[in-house]
């Protein structure tokens, strides 16, 4: 029999069942339609080297058939639903999921489970070079590709450094039952929530889901754990010579881990800093100079570790100023702190993005299934609310304090000249520029 691990009538009920999977549902009334996802603790951190691509390769396979769905009956009975039908794969999950009808629930959900747990490795080639494909547009997009050069530079080999697309020489070679391999592996019931919100009943899901996990074998241990991410703290460098009419610069640090309860503290800090359009670094990079078209700060959060950044696209002629600005940006605000308008500004973003996201069935069914598989207490809008408005001008300081500290801060970019960049990184940080003539030495 499943065993209740929580339950509230006002918020989410979690189960888990005799198989070792967990069942999340979140009911909101007055909508006719309802977000299902399964979601896996697997994705690029898991994958060794001679592996790098595979998890994100494996969730392409899953719909190109399954035991008893063809790839094009999985595309024609979602499009016969009107679903929404999609998947995604991350650095520490993988997720496949379906917005619809509350009729249709039985149905796609029937087709979802069979993709997911019993896939049969249809296409495989053809999809290989799908994938390919991919990864070639991406290397085109130097405004994407920075960031994982950035990734780079601050988790140095670990694997959370690498691409989630990996390398093109693995998916053009990795043999289909390596790929098998890796899914029973890691596909296993105790790493697996299905979650679900909108217009469902929960004992009817449960239900279900106990028929699809009713022929794999109970298993019952802990959620697997990634390899520990690094933590040296080391400022590095990375740089990518290409034919491109912008300089694509990203600066960044360590961050904080995905349940840190100074997170609350980090979007607040982050929306300060550049995560809005009254940023400070929207306003003086490009309002007030007109340095850039897109400039912005953002944060990552993973089990154990997690990255802030900053993001700049600019002409060549323009780096160095863009990057003397995002430096004295960050020593003003280490070193004067935050305003109480800025504070009180910041505050309501967070919480009005807040309450508006937790208007959708998808984004609801995404926090569950995302939160549960990592260890993530599940707060209520009220009270996720409560710690937004308890967050203090001093918090702020000293977070930016820890995390903007100059001697931890690394760095990339992407453009026709080296020495250009290199040239400006003294503005940010004294340690990125020995970082550059260090990784100049050895070049």
């Amino acid at each position: 029999m499943p065993a209740a691990v929580g339950a509230n009538s006002d918020g989410p009920l979690i189960t888990r069942l005799a198989s070792g999977a967990r069942v999340a549902s979140e009911r909101i009334e007055g909508v006719r339609s309802v977000a299902v996802g399964f979601w896996i603790r697997c994705g690029s951190r898991d994958e060794p080297e001679d592996l790098a691509g595979v998890s994100h390769f494996l969730e392409h396979l899953l719909f190109k058939g399954s035991a008893r769905y063809s790839s094009r009956e999985i595309d024609e009975i979602f499009d016969a639903l009107g679903a929404e039908a999609n998947a995604g794969t991350g650095k520490e999950t993988t997720s496949v999921y379906a917005r619809l009808l509350d009729r249709h629930l039985e149905r796609a959900f029937d087709v979802i489970q069979d993709m997911v747990l019993r896939p049969v490795y249809a296409e495989v080639d053809s999809e290989r070079q799908v994938i390919l494909e991919e990864i070639a547009m991406y290397e085109d997009e130097p405004q994407d590709r920075v960031h994982d050069l950035l990734a780079r530079a601050l988790f140095a080999d670990h694997p959370l450094g690498r691409p989630i697309l990996g390398r093109a020489e693995v998916i053009a070679n990795v043999p289909v039952e390596r790929v098998a391999r890796y899914h029973d592996e890691t596909y296993r019931p105790r790493n697996i929530v299905v979650a679900a919100a909108g217009s469902v009943d929960h004992e009817r899901l449960v239900a279900l889901c106990e028929q699809a996990f009713s022929d794999l074998e109970p298993d019952n241990g802990p959620t697997d754990l990634p390899a520990d991410a690094p933590s040296d703290g080391a400022s590095r460098v990375r740089f990518q010579r290409k034919d491109t009419e912008q300089f694509h610069v990203c600066i960044g640090a360590p961050g904080l881990a995905r349940a840190d309860e100074r997170r609350f503290a980090l979007r607040i800090l982050d929306t300060i800093l550049g995560g809005s359009s009254s940023s400070r670094l929207f306003q003086e990079v490009r309002e007030k100079r007109g340095l850039a078209y897109s400039v912005y700060s953002y944060a990552s959060q993973f089990v154990d570790s997690g990255q802030v950044a900053i993001y700049v696209g600019t002409r060549p002629d323009r780096v160095n100023e863009s990057l003397e600005v995002i430096g004295s940006e960050l020593r003003r605000l280490i070193e004067e702190g935050v305003t109480a308008e800025e504070l009180e500004r910041a505050r309501e973003n967070a919480k009005g993005r807040t309450v508006l996201a937790m208007e959708s069935t998808l984004a609801r069914m995404n926090r569950l299934g995302s939160s549960l598989l990592t260890d993530v207490p599940l707060l209520s809008l009220d009270e996720v609310l409560e710690r937004y408005d308890a967050v203090s001008a001093d918090e702020v300081v000293t977070l930016a304090r820890e995390l903007w500290r100059p001697e931890r801060l690394c760095a990339a970019a992407i453009g026709r000249d080296e020495e250009t960049w290199r040239r400006g990184l003294g503005a940010v940080a004294p340690s990125l520029a020995a970082a550059a003539e260090a990784a100049e030495a050895a070049a």
